[in-house]
């Protein structure tokens, strides 16, 4: 891995932003790529586009900083801040960001498959659109994060935090959902299709439209949660808590397993019979 030295960086950081700032017609794009810089303190600096891919940024300082449409493909960002960075557009795949800070951070349509997001902080990130298949967000905050058309087709979300996070059409197909806390989330249209939801908590979640063929939400809470229209084909819902549920129009109940034992806990709030 190079080195490179604090003058020798700021020089970098010069040659890009004068080729940034010219249309790419003087100075030089940076390439930091295979560069240690652990610990560095970027914060604010603009590296939109800059080549970055496997560097050593564990603990710098991004907090701020214009990495729209970077390179930080392989980049070890272990507990680095990037609160509000621009990653708008960034190749961050099977980069490593366990116990990053990435609080309001914009990573709309960034690619993150297969990248390590455990423990990571991403309240109020903007997700839109963003390429997460594979991804590890074991763990992970994302609360009232943006998630709207996300991928995150087999993905690990085992015990994440993702109150009222917005997934409007998210691709969770296959995804690992165990144990992880959709309180107040809106998951309309989204695909949890063979999705594993074994004990998830889903309290007053909106699923309307959602397909959940084949998921297995064995134990999930679904109470007050709205399940209007939404496909429960050969859905497992053996043991689900589903108090004050609205399943109006609800398409595949009667090939659902698990689904008798659980209406006795059920307050349908429409008369309208399940198809």
């Amino acid at each position: 891995m190079k080195t490179i030295s604090d003058e020798q960086l700021r020089e970098v950081i010069r040659q890009h932003i004068l080729w940034t700032s010219s249309g790419e017609q003087q100075g030089r794009r940076a390439d930091l790529s295979d560069t240690k810089l652990a610990k560095a303190d970027l914060s604010g600096t603009d590296l939109h586009k800059a080549r970055m891919q496997q560097a050593d940024l564990m603990k710098a300082n991004l907090s701020e900083a214009d990495l729209k449409g970077a390179n930080l493909r392989e980049a070890d960002l272990r507990e680095a801040d990037l609160r509000g960075t621009n990653l708008a557009g960034a190749n961050l795949r099977n980069a490593i960001l366990n116990g990053t800070n990435l609080t309001g951070a914009d990573l709309s349509s960034a690619k993150l498959t297969d990248a390590e997001l455990r423990e990571a902080k991403l309240r109020k990130a903007n997700l839109t659109e963003a390429d997460m298949g594979g991804a590890n967000l074991t763990d992970a905050h994302l609360h009232e994060a943006r998630l709207v058309k996300v991928v995150l087709a087999e993905a690990d979300l085992r015990q994440a935090r993702l109150h009222k996070a917005h997934l409007t059409e998210a691709d969770l197909r296959g995804a690992r959902l165990q144990g992880a806390d959709f309180t107040g989330a809106f998951l309309t249209g989204c695909t949890l299709r063979g999705a594993s939801l074994q004990m998830a908590m889903l309290v007053g979640a909106n699923l309307t439209g959602a397909d959940l063929t084949d998921a297995d939400l064995t134990g999930a809470n679904l109470s007050n949660a709205k399940l209007n229209n939404a496909d429960l084909t050969r859905a497992n819902l053996t043991g689900v808590i589903l108090t004050g549920a609205d399943m109006t129009g609800c398409k595949g109940t009667k090939s659902a397993q698990g689904l008798e034992s659980s209406k006795k806990m059920i307050t349908i709030q429409s008369t309208r019979e399940f198809r």
